[in-house]
């Protein structure tokens, strides 16, 4: 091996990865703060399982996608509107935004912002940015491996986050 290549799909990957580290950043900040407040979480066994998932695609798009691929920028530009919408949900969420599912009875269900079109508009955006960065460099054999990979772990995911809010939803006054 001649060492590692780097072009614009490592360079997108890895501000790709410096977002989501900040993310993460304001997630864990909140995870905190909520469970400070007594929130609990739930779902616990299958969150490493996210980390390894989005993890394992950061890297094997940096690792395996060749330096000098093709581009299909329109792909790489709609991460631009992926990125807005996902910080659309965090300002709205605000104090409780996090990548864990974390119940606090007292706290608000959230109807505004994108909410008031989807339910869970930020594994949409997931969902578009797992597809849409392989394809925009050719490599849709890692679309499709980690679309389905998440796409079970979201079905899970949204069972158990739905199962915890169901409580919540069905004594909340109807905006």
């Amino acid at each position: 091996m001649d060492g590692l290549a780097f072009g614009p799909p490592q360079i997108v990957v890895l501000l790709l990865a410096v977002q989501r580290l900040a993310v993460l950043w304001v997630a864990n900040r909140n995870t905190r703060s909520l469970l400070d407040q007594g929130g609990q979480k739930v779902g616990r066994a299958h969150y490493p399982l996210f980390i390894m998932l989005h993890s394992a695609w950061l890297a094997a798009l940096f690792l395996f996608v060749p330096a000098d691929a093709p581009i299909v920028w329109p792909l790489v530009a709609l991460l631009i509107p992926l990125q807005l919408m996902r910080y659309w949900v965090i300002r709205t969420l605000g104090p409780y935004w996090t990548t864990r599912i974390i119940t606090l009875p007292q706290a608000p269900l959230v109807r505004g912002g994108p909410f008031r079109f989807i339910r869970h508009p930020n594994y949409c955006v997931v969902v578009a940015e797992i597809a849409a960065l392989p394809l925009a460099f050719g490599a849709w054999r890692l679309a499709l491996a980690f679309s389905l990979a998440n796409a079970l772990l979201l079905a899970h995911r949204i069972r158990v986050e739905e199962a915890a809010l169901a409580p919540r939803r069905l004594s909340a006054p109807r905006a």
